[in-house]
């Protein structure tokens, strides 16, 4: 069958392509190749500043033009071209020698200049690095920004709305929903900024990372100065200073891991909105025409937050194999990188669209303020531990056996019965009055401040 969304066999490349297909400019076959078009003209142009041989400024903006405009049809070329000559990144050598030979005398020779001194890893360490930078600087932090202000906003909503909390899913002392969602959102703050701090590194030295080739034409010449201006000053890359034939991937790996503790942590959120809403908690919006079961017609299921735990578990996954497979390689190379490499915008594209399954998700919540509230009245003994602590506080002897005694494993404990063992306590009454203040609805820390 012909390939097309419904053929697919990926539903990142079929059921969910209207929703990730955006990824194809940095995880494609297109967009690999148009990247390592790009780091061979930067190169090129790179070595023509350094003076390394002469170049006109028609010449110059042709081959900045062309790979600006990079299209499918010149992708389709360098196919073509592998097909003779069976390495990916010779074909895309041949065909910028091509551009540069439309307008070329013959006697010209500076075509020779593509792809001086390199081997294909110096192209594939950059190109993909710089593609993956971008996905994640353009794409992926602001995705992630986008969905912690959503929560922000939750937050500043539900800011005074207390809670039940739950411990061991057994009723414990009260919270504030706000507070709950903080939670998630300083633990993605403080992932993000561990995230941020890792490098996008890159390899450039040549066939064993000595730049033999390069030191032999021009022995005077400072190589590693050199590719050290042109990784970072040109492609805002970090080259990593000594390699074998590739890229470490160690901080490629960082960013894999860091990736998946943040996927975690909505995991985890996912999985409380999801029980929140299975204990009523929250309602959901219905959108008319949708359908929660095929045979229970009442259903409305918090699809978008499964949706997301799967597609964020599936991503790690992905994320875990990467990062322990890619930084091992035999000797100076071996090529079991390169096939995993081409895998890098499978978890990611999962990762965007559990994203936007958590927003969406998110912004069908309806809060039931009347069952947390019916929940809070139907527990009141979570405020023995504030009892107790008063009077510990007051010295008074054995509080939290007392305490215990009342409501461990006791059903029917409610304000009455409270307020009754308030009255019974040899204390003052202004002591009870403080006591007879506390309610489940009131006793919780220091939250909401």
């Amino acid at each position: 069958m012909e390939l097309n969304s419904l053929t697919a066999i990926s539903p990142i490349d079929g059921r969910y392509r209207h929703q990730v297909q955006h990824l194809d400019d940095y995880f494609s076959e297109y967009a690999l190749i148009r990247y390592r078009v790009l780091v061979e003209v930067e190169y090129f142009l790179f070595l023509a500043r350094k003076r390394f041989f002469p170049l006109d400024a028609a010449t110059k903006r042709k081959l900045q033009a062309r790979a600006e405009q990079f299209s499918l049809e010149d992708a389709q070329w360098i196919k073509e071209a592998e097909k003779t000559t069976n390495h990916d990144v010779k074909a895309v050598e041949y065909f910028l020698k091509s551009v540069l030979e439309e307008q070329k005398a013959e006697s010209d020779l500076s075509a020779e200049w593509i792809h001086f001194g390199l081997t294909s890893q110096d192209i594939n360490n950059t190109a993909i690095p710089l593609l993956w930078k971008h996905a994640v600087e353009f794409e992926y932090l602001p995705g992630l920004l986008n969905m912690k202000r959503q929560l922000e906003v939750l937050v500043r909503d539900w800011n005074d709305i207390p809670m039940l909390a739950r411990t061991h899913g057994q009723p414990a002392s009260p919270t504030m929903l706000g507070k709950e969602i903080m939670v998630f959102i300083e633990r993605l703050e403080d992932q993000v900024e561990l995230l941020i701090q890792v490098p996008f590194s890159a390899k450039f030295g040549g066939a064993t990372g000595n730049f033999n080739a390069h030191h032999v034409a021009f022995p005077s010449k400072d190589w590693v100065k050199l590719g050290n201006e042109f990784v970072e000053g040109t492609l805002g890359l970090q080259r990593q200073q000594y390699t074998t034939q590739i890229e470490h991937y160690d901080n490629l790996a960082a960013h894999f891991d860091a990736m998946k503790r943040i996927n975690n942590i909505l995991i985890d959120l996912c999985r409380d909105i999801w029980t929140y809403v299975s204990m009523d908690y929250f309602r959901q919006k219905v959108k008319k025409g949708e359908i929660g079961s095929s045979a229970m017609p009442h259903k409305v299921n918090p699809i978008d937050f499964e949706n997301a735990e799967g597609n964020l578990g599936f991503a790690n996954a992905l994320f875990e194999h990467l990062a322990a497979k890619l930084p091992i390689s035999r000797l100076q190379r071996d090529l079991t990188d390169s096939t995993v490499l081409r895998n890098i915008g499978v978890p990611f594209a999962h990762t965007i669209l559990a994203f936007r399954s958590i927003e969406k998700g998110l912004d069908k919540l309806v809060l039931n303020r009347q069952k947390l509230q019916e929940d809070l009245d139907n527990n009141w003994a979570v405020v023995a531990e504030a009892i107790q602590t008063i009077l510990r506080r007051e010295n008074y002897p054995k509080p939290y056996e007392a305490l215990k005694a009342l409501t461990r494993g006791k059903e029917g404990i409610n304000k009455q019965s409270i307020h009754a063992f308030i009255d019974g306590l040899p204390v003052k009454a202004m002591l009870k009055k403080e006591l007879k203040k506390i309610t489940p609805h009131n006793y919780t820390g220091v939250v909401s401040k």
